[in-house]
């Protein structure tokens, strides 16, 4: 797909001001499954995603807390007490039994975990909208379109309505929301983004994603599929500002964008909903799947530039999900790249994986650390679907 150039100013970034240490997780698991049969595996797991610590927009006492109604929740108290009388308690005893039910830690409900979650992503992304109109010296009136998303929070109206009240927005700004985006949010809104001020390139795109991934942690689940979730989720909004005509303040330009889609592997990363919330389920098969994707990108590239055998980029801003596919994308990537051209992903993994606030996270590391103008530059993420979005361009 070509883009008519667009240019993107640097992204405010709102990490988790929770900060949650792996060490403090461990102790949570070993507490709750003292007797699941890959306990005695934790450090050694914990140890390999390379994160002691991330930030939450709510600290882990909130996700691992029982819920405020008690262990027997009505309906289930009226059914109880009749079940007791059947078999001959005296009042006073069915007073005494269903009391010390109520009072039995439960997990907390679908509404106890999302309610304040989703308080908290609205306010993370109205803190980075702000930020980022501030850093491309724009006002909230100057917004001709908002791109949002947000995947483990889903409400409606969304993120898009609740900012365009919040900031607030002029009343004719087109709202585009994506909820389902999950990790390739970044990289798929720039390419929206530079796909609208193609199309006008007097329009300016707020671009908001507001990700509280911690809402996947669940205390009751003993899998060891569970058991690594709950150790690479981080928080975290982040927010840029597209336009179809460069400013002062612009940092990279967008040139071209690329989408691929895995058919038939729909299952390999999913959310489920179930009573006490949101679960993130991951298949083994994942990162070989991610792999694919890296090498369908790489044949896009070289078809692009053909007629350089030389070309490579000088900057690659990746999020594949984890280190194992950034492993893989460093022994496939063209002959000539620069040591270190991953550093900045890596960088972003050491404190949790942020989902679709990913890309734009390491983007701001590479913009903070300075970077020369004419960098080639390239932005890759992977999602659950299994599906994948690339921007080319160039930094300023």
């Amino acid at each position: 797909m070509r883009i008519v150039a667009a240019y993107l100013c640097p992204p405010a970034v709102i990490h988790g001001e929770h900060p949650v240490e792996t060490g403090e997780i461990l102790a949570e698991v070993r507490d709750r499954h003292p007797h699941a049969p890959w306990l005695s595996r934790i450090e050694g797991i914990a140890a390999s995603t390379g994160i002691d610590s991330r930030g939450w927009m709510l600290p882990l006492d909130t996700a691992v807390a029982p819920t405020g109604a008690g262990g027997l929740q009505i309906p289930g108290v009226a059914p109880a007490r009749e079940a007791l009388a059947r078999d001959g308690f005296t009042e006073q005893d069915v007073d005494r039994v269903i009391a010390a039910l109520e009072a039995v830690p439960a997990a907390q409900t679908v509404q106890e975990r999302t309610a304040p979650a989703w308080e908290a992503v609205q306010e993370y992304g109205e803190r980075a909208a702000r930020g980022a109109l501030q850093i491309a010296g724009l006002d909230a009136a100057d917004v001709d379109c908002l791109i949002t998303s947000h995947s483990t929070t889903p409400a409606l109206p969304g993120l898009d309505v609740s900012l365009a009240n919040r900031l607030p927005l002029r009343d004719d700004v087109l709202l585009l929301p994506a909820a389902q985006w999950a990790c390739i949010a970044g990289t798929r809104s720039l390419a929206l983004a530079a796909d609208l001020v193609a199309a006008d390139p007097d329009r300016v795109v707020l671009v908001v994603i507001s990700e509280a991934l911690s809402t996947t942690y669940q205390p009751a689940d003993d899998s060891l599929e569970s058991l690594i979730v709950r150790l690479l989720f981080a928080d975290t909004a982040v927010a840029a500002v597209v336009t179809g005509r460069p400013r002062p303040e612009s940092v990279l330009r967008l040139d071209t964008a690329w989408h691929h889609t895995l058919p038939g592997t729909q299952d390999l990363h999913r959310l489920e909903t179930r009573a006490d919330g949101t679960h993130f389920v991951m298949d083994r098969r994942g990162p070989r799947a991610v792999q694919e994707t890296v090498v369908a990108m790489w044949d896009w590239l070289r078809g692009r530039h053909q007629d350089d055998e030389t070309w490579h980029p000088d900057l690659l801003l990746a999020h594949p999900g984890g280190t194992r596919v950034l492993e893989y994308m460093e022994q496939t990537m063209p002959e000539g790249c620069p040591p270190g051209i991953l550093g900045y992903s890596r960088d972003s993994y050491t404190s949790g994986n942020r989902g679709g606030a990913a890309v734009f996270d390491i983007l701001r590391r590479a913009h903070d650390d300075g970077r020369k103008t004419g960098d080639r530059t390239v932005l890759y993420a992977a999602a659950p679907g299994l599906t994948a979005t690339a921007i080319e361009g160039e930094w300023l």
